[in-house]
């Protein structure tokens, strides 16, 4: 499969995971009696950012073959303006906004939170695609990786997140065709290329956990994205896609019984599984209960 190819497969697996974890936020007692019912949401399932923006990285890497940085943060703009209504969050529709009249991302993204950067969940959310598109080449992937974050985290926490989820997506596909696979290899592969960060801290303890171990069991350990942080986000869905590695249905249910950011970490394990199991992987009647990729701009959805 050429790259472009598996940088839209991924984006097919990480929007039907966001679209199916989007459709759990509510009442907490009720959403958690319909996960454990394995109840499916009724149709349509709404995209959220993370899908959008995705959808600007497999579209950088369609028209520059690379991510450049500034026609990456034209489509994020771009995008955005189509339809601003998709859950982005306050500081990224400060940031959007800012793009949006013209601003450069090498002033905006480092002024953020009192010239910290950004140290969100924002930039692993959407880099599943690149790392399938890049899974040939690792070292490539990691400058790559960086470079799609940049544009909007430049703290080190929101840069290192994206990294290891784009490592973990080009492990899954380089794996597919191994029998027996043990999915605790693909944690030790992106912990060992990974600079010291929060993140890392927090992808080490995942290896420590058994993947048998109970859903709170991990959420108390690792996070479930409720704080919204790279660091509070990536290991939890890590610890997801290896212990349903081979089962995309599985991996969905065990990421958003874990509540929190549940539309971003379910986003985030649907486009690492289905690098590792394709596009039958996916259940059809979740395929066609997605809204459409190409025609979201049009649907009045408001969750801001």
């Amino acid at each position: 499969m050429k790259p472009l190819a598996r940088a839209e497969l991924a984006l097919t697996g990480l929007s039907v995971g966001d679209a199916f974890g989007q459709m759990f936020f509510g009442n907490t007692n009720t959403m958690s009696m319909a996960i454990d019912l394995h109840a499916l949401p009724a149709p349509p399932w709404y995209l959220t950012d993370d899908s959008i923006m995705a959808i600007g990285i497999v579209e950088t890497l369609t028209a520059r073959g690379k991510i450049d940085r500034d026609y990456l943060a034209s489509r994020f703009a771009a995008n955005y303006q189509r339809n601003r209504r998709r859950g982005y969050g306050g500081m990224a529709h400060h940031i959007l906004q800012e793009f949006c009249k013209g601003g450069d991302w090498r002033e905006i993204a480092p002024a953020v939170f009192d010239g910290m950067g950004s140290y969100g969940n924002g930039a692993a959310m959407r880099v599943a695609p690149l790392g399938a598109f890049y899974a040939e080449d690792l070292e490539l992937l990691s400058s790559q990786a960086l470079a799609s974050a940049e544009v909007t985290h430049s703290h080190l926490e929101g840069k290192v997140g994206a990294i290891a989820i784009a490592l973990a997506a080009a492990w899954a596909w380089n794996h597919r065709e191994i029998a027996n696979i043990n999915p605790c290899e693909m944690l030790a592969f992106v912990l060992d290329r990974l600079p010291d960060s929060n993140t890392k801290s927090g992808i080490k303890r995942a290896i420590e956990l058994p993947l048998d171990y109970s859903v709170p069991t991990a959420v108390s350990a690792l996070g479930n994205g409720t704080m919204v942080s790279a660091s509070d986000t990536v290991p939890f869905t890590l610890w997801c896609a290896a212990r349903h590695l081979t089962d995309f249905e599985a991996a969905m249910w065990t990421t958003v019984s874990g509540l929190g950011d549940r539309d971003t970490t379910c986003a985030i394990v649907g486009g690492i599984v289905t690098m590792y199991v394709g596009l039958r992987g996916i259940p059809t009647e979740w395929l066609q209960a997605r809204e459409s990729l190409t025609e979201w701009e049009s649907a009045q959805v408001d969750w801001d």
